[in-house]
């Protein structure tokens, strides 16, 4: 389906990066004690695990249920970021909503990203029965110039300013990463809140780097 997903160490790389995120995403789910935080790491989790499944293109029957969920975990950091001030469990402050509106946009991408590869893998089911077939049939002919799919076009379209925004969020994160190391920390007690957020921002850089190769792959 994608070029660059067929060299195998690529293919692998990605893989155990997202796997590994998913695996620090359910032991954060398993650490916290709140309902809210728990709900949004397990997301994070399963996005990853569905990301890394859609690498080896594993149980498409189930593409239409991976969409629905992902798109509904992207409504759920909606409703987080829109909520109330009140609701102290959900997003509070400005940065905190500014990061649910982020990972809203990343559960979606994620959803169309799988729906754009398994429409690319349908038109390439259908083009490649039907090109034989005229070879077979045909096999004096000049062959003629092949057009791709108004869809695959498309979604090719789509894929580039995805591929922007989340290498500029890979950039951004990885500034604030850099930011936290050289800055000093004003007390020994908030040394530990300092090192949690600077692993955050790493994963986060990591997260949206991958996202960002998936996309451009797309797009190429």
């Amino acid at each position: 389906m994608i070029r660059v997903f067929n060299v195998p160490a690529v293919t692998w790389t990605l893989t155990a990066v997202l796997l590994l995120g998913a695996c620090r995403y359910l032991l954060q789910a398993a650490r916290s004690r709140h309902l809210t935080d728990q709900a949004n790491k397990s997301l994070h989790a399963l996005m990853n695990v569905l990301m890394a499944a859609m690498l080896w293109n594993l149980v498409p029957s189930t593409m239409l249920a991976q969409i629905a969920v992902l798109a509904g975990a992207s409504m759920w950091f909606v409703i987080q970021a829109v909520a109330r001030p009140a609701f102290k469990i959900l997003c509070a402050g400005s940065q905190g909503r500014l990061k649910c509106v982020y990972h809203s946009l990343t559960m979606a991408g994620a959803a169309l990203m799988i729906g754009m590869m398994g429409h690319a893998a349908t038109i390439g089911h259908e083009i490649a029965p039907a090109a034989s077939s005229s070879h077979a049939h045909h096999s004096g002919a000049p062959a003629a110039p092949s057009t791709a799919p108004p869809g695959l076009v498309q979604a090719s379209d789509l894929a580039m300013p995805l591929t922007v925004f989340f290498a500029a969020a890979a950039v951004v994160f990885l500034i604030l990463l850099l930011r936290g190391r050289v800055a000093k920390p004003a007390a020994r007690d908030h040394a530990a809140p300092r090192h949690s957020f600077r692993a955050e921002h790493g994963h986060e850089a990591l997260g949206a780097a991958v996202m960002a190769l998936m996309f451009a792959t797309m797009a190429a």
